[in-house]
Formats: structure tokens, C-alpha cells, sequence
């Protein structure tokens, strides 16, 4: 029961963390939407800051879930472009948590917190692995530092872009990651 109750307020707070973001967010919302007492919630997580921070070790474990099951025969660049997309489908989907970068106490949260940044450094070191395999076969750009790659595909995550394009509703969520895609693995350049 307490692991049900525990999984209830991380969902909420994973999809409030999608639509508000983590300043909007309000502990008393939390509480209201799961139906529990704000002093029961503070049992399970003892403050804001704590909650985001078991929202992302869910989406870290996800991710982790997400990249073993990626077939080992595909290629670096293969493996990067599905990661970007399925990313960029659970910010559609309203599932990806949207966080301050500037917030201090929740960066030290997220910082002290062994499961998060386990989860981290393994989804970084997978990705920074592919990225530096793809420049090596020519199919990325070897001139790049290979972190500004890793900085750039993290950034699709919570790309406006995704979220303008939906909003104007010309285009299905399949075809905004593949815009989107696009732009990030080709390029803006005219190819000849």
C-alpha cells in the first residue's frame, strides 16, 4: 500500500512537473490530487524539493528500461536518434518533468541524491559512448565536443519547439519529432 501510495504521488508529481513546472508546482496541489493530507505526503517525501527529485529517478529509471531494450545491432547514431525521439514523445505525451536549471536548492537536491545521479551518470555515459562511436564512423560531427552533443540532445527533452509546433496543430505528434529530428541529426543547411 505505501509503495502504491508512494508510485500514486511521484505520477502526479511527474505530470505537474509537465505542466507547471516545478516553481508553479504547489506541495498542497500534490496533496489535493492524490487525495491525501499535505502532513501525510511530508511522511513519504519531506519537502518540494525531495518530490522533483523522485520524479526524475523515475524518468531516469525509464530511460535506463528504455536504453536496454534498444536493439545492440543499431548503429551509434541509430541508437542516439531513437533516445532523442522518445524523449521528445513523453514531453508530447505531457510525461517528461519541466525543472528550473537556475533553482539552487533543487539542483542540490537533485545533486545529493544517489539514485538520481546513478541514473545520470549511466544514461550520460551510454549516450556520451554512442556520440563519440558516431563521430568516430563519420556519422556525427567529430569536431564538436562530444559533451555539447550529449547538452544538445538533453535539451530536446524540453524543447518549446515541440510544444509550438503542437499547439499549432498542423503537424501529429510523429511528425514533430521527426521535424524536429531532423533539425537536430541533419541540420538547417540546405544538403546538395
Amino acid at each position: 500500500m505505501l509503495q502504491a501510495r508512494e508510485e500514486a504521488i511521484i505520477q502526479t508529481v511527474n505530470r505537474l512537473l509537465a505542466d507547471k513546472g516545478f516553481d508553479a508546482m504547489t506541495v498542497d496541489e500534490v496533496a489535493a490530487d492524490v487525495g491525501i493530507a499535505k502532513a501525510s505526503l511530508y511522511k513519504h517525501f519531506p519537502s518540494k524539493e525531495d518530490l522533483a527529485a523522485a520524479a526524475m529517478v523515475s524518468v531516469m529509471r525509464r530511460a535506463q528500461a528504455f536504453l536496454d531494450g534498444l536493439p545492440a545491432q543499431d548503429s551509434p547514431q541509430d541508437k542516439l536518434r531513437a533516445v532523442v525521439a522518445w524523449t521528445m514523445g513523453l514531453k508530447l505525451a505531457g510525461e517528461m518533468p519541466s525543472l528550473p536549471s537556475q533553482n539552487s536548492s533543487l539542483r542540490a537536491t537533485l545533486m545529493a541524491h544517489k539514485d538520481y545521479m546513478d541514473g545520470l551518470m549511466d544514461v550520460s555515459d551510454r549516450l556520451g559512448a554512442w556520440i563519440e562511436a558516431a563521430q568516430a564512423n563519420g556519422a556525427l560531427n567529430a569536431k564538436l565536443p562530444a559533451i555539447a552533443v550529449l547538452y544538445t540532445l538533453f535539451a530536446r527533452a524540453c524543447d518549446p519547439v515541440l510544444e509550438f509546433l503542437k499547439i499549432g496543430g498542423q503537424h501529429s505528434d510523429e511528425e514533430i519529432i521527426a521535424l524536429v529530428l531532423s533539425t537536430c541529426f541533419d541540420g538547417l543547411s540546405a544538403r546538395a
